[in-house]
């Protein structure tokens, strides 16, 4: 394989990202309200250690010295999210101009730099007034969702070119109303479908109101995840296809084609509604590019006691994991965008997310932190998404999770996905060898991956 061969398109946008309560820190500063991870990790036992936000990376008053560090390791682009609370701290309502000027000063910032922002405006830390009112189960959400998200295009999208509404609303239902793992921390059947469906209609909304304000473009960003049956038998094969309703076509499928899989009914049973056409019409909404993270693939089985999908997870014994358990398999990358090329009709995709945690050394003597383990995370992957283009996929951008070691939700600093190194005692930011290693496929294009990456670590 050639340098030439493993380029990648002119203009392509690489770039890194990071979520708001993850690195922010300063929770409540500056006239900000709580969000619902504020109520989450002050419950005992929700997290790891008994891990907060409360100063996280410290983002909030050391972004000048982050965004010099994405300067300095030459990225194109900066995706990060909007704390809704910081901005509405009532969710709704009164505007705290302190909260925009947060953004809006970082915003200034990456481009006198360079550095193309993408801002996402729900990154899962929904407003504890919104949640007290009953959040994404209150069909009110969605106006709520469209008018916070105004305030943000008429402040930002002159400057702002790529905007995306949510961040993995699979995570947000399954992790929030359906296992309790992660805020607001329940745990119902009958919630879930009600939550994911007004996370749709709020998407819906909040696209509707940037073709009235905004000028640039708009997508949705989707967690997903392949799933290839674990055997031959009808059981099996039935397995993965609930499996891959269930987290891959949930969200997208309403988004782009205007109606749910029909696996959901199996899946939630009397749990499950219909809804007013009206809904999909909303939903449905024209959008620009899809945000696609990508982390691992499930193996999956039929297992009639694991509630609700009826399906079980089957670990690969010979591959490598990361430190969550996640099999590091990059071909999953190129057979789910087959997938939406195919379902879809190839729209133009971000690689939104992809990343791995794994343990990572202390900082050496010599001021590295060797990480090799990332460093071939990433070169497999971005061969992977070369091999994807040159298959048809129209993608537009590779944004590597995460640029900072962050607070990680419910499993507070216990993994770190960062490819810089934070000091959770000083704060200090320290690149890994995986950051020097992207820094030159972004200088590249690409090319370096012609190469293998075990010299650089050396």
């Amino acid at each position: 394989m050639t340098a030439a061969d493993t380029r990648f398109p002119d203009g392509f946008l690489w770039g890194t990202a990071t979520s708001a309560y993850q690195i922010e820190g300063s929770p409540l500063a500056d006239g900000a309200g709580a969000s619902i991870w504020e109520r989450f990790v002050r419950t005992p036992g929700l997290t790891v250690g008994g891990d907060t936000g409360e100063v996280a990376c410290d983002h909030y008053r050391r972004w000048r010295e982050d965004v010099a560090l994405m300067a300095g390791l030459g990225m194109k682009a900066y995706r990060f999210s909007i704390a809704w609370a910081r901005v509405l701290p009532e969710g709704r309502g009164s505007v705290n101009t302190r909260g925009v000027d947060f953004y809006s000063r970082l915003v200034d910032e990456l481009l006198a730099r360079g550095i193309t922002p993408m801002a996402t405006l729900f990154h899962w830390d929904l407003p504890v007034a919104l949640d007290d009112r009953g959040g994404w189960l209150n069909p009110d959400i969605a106006h709520w969702f469209a008018d916070y998200a105004e305030v943000m295009f008429r402040a930002l999208d002159g400057r702002v070119r790529l905007w995306a509404t949510l961040n993995e609303p699979w995570v947000v239902t399954d992790g929030g109303y359906l296992h309790g793992a992660l805020a607001p921390g329940h745990r119902n059947l009958y919630e879930a479908p009600i939550a994911a469906h007004n996370l749709l209609r709020a998407h819906g909304a909040g696209v509707q109101r940037y073709r009235s304000v905004g000028r640039h473009r708009i997508g949705l960003v989707v967690n997903l995840e392949p799933k290839y049956p674990a055997g031959g038998s009808a059981a099996d094969q039935a397995a993965a296809r609930r499996a891959h309703a269930y987290m891959n076509g949930q969200f997208l499928d309403p988004a782009l084609l205007g109606r749910y899989p029909e696996e959901m009914a199996d899946i939630f049973g009397d749990a499950w509604r219909e809804w007013p056409q009206a809904d999909f019409e909303l939903i449905r909404q024209k959008l620009d590019f899809i945000g696609f993270n990508y982390y691992t693939r499930s193996v999956t089985r039929d297992d009639p006691a694991a509630w609700p999908v009826r399906t079980g997870r089957v670990r690969q014994k010979l591959a490598t994991h990361t430190e969550t358990g996640w099999e590091v398999f990059p071909d999953g990358l190129v057979h789910t965008l087959a997938w939406i090329r195919e379902r879809y009709g190839n729209p133009p995709v971000y690689i939104t997310e992809n990343g791995a945690a794994f343990y990572d050394p202390p900082v050496a003597t010599d001021g590295r932190v060797r990480d090799p383990l990332r460093v071939d995370y990433l070169h497999s992957h971005l061969l992977a998404l070369r091999a994807a283009i040159d298959a048809g996929s129209d993608i537009r951008g590779y944004f590597a999770w995460s640029l900072l070691d962050n607070f990680e939700w419910s499993l507070g600093y216990a993994k770190r996905f960062g490819l810089v190194h934070v000091n959770y005692d000083t704060l200090e930011r320290t690149p890994k060898d995986s950051a020097r290693y992207f820094s030159r496929v972004v200088a590249s294009n690409g090319a370096i991956l012609s190469q293998p990456p075990h010299a650089f670590c050396a």
